[in-house]
């Protein structure tokens, strides 16, 4: 079985950063390209980012590019989202993907931007 389970997350200040990792088993992670998606109190799920198989290639949504930075060890088969500059808007559950596939999600991990 496909397992994804995400962590790092907890309350930052405006201006503040936090490093999101998630665990991957059950599948061969290095075999699928992966994402970060995020789902904010009251909103429906919204794509964050995605990164290619080998670490490369890496993609993100308007609102986070050049704040955000997906990264990737197959050998640990971890993915990482390193979030700076974090705003309120950034609030939400973080869950990690296979591939762009929301359904595959695990346990998310909570990211609250609040002074």
């Amino acid at each position: 079985d496909v397992q994804l389970q995400a962590s790092g997350g907890g309350l930052v200040q405006p201006g503040g950063s936090l490093r999101l990792s998630c665990a991957a088993s059950g599948f061969t992670f290095s075999d699928y390209t992966m994402s970060w998606f995020r789902q904010a109190p009251g909103e429906g799920p919204k794509w964050v980012s995605s990164i290619g198989k080998a670490g490369g290639g890496a993609i993100y949504a308007d609102s986070v590019k050049g704040r955000f930075t997906t990264s990737r060890d197959n050998a640990k088969n971890s993915l990482y989202l390193q979030m700076d500059s974090l705003k309120p808007e950034d609030t939400a559950v973080y869950y990690c993907t296979k591939q762009s596939d929301y359904g595959s999600r695990g346990q998310g991990t909570e990211v609250t931007v609040s002074s």
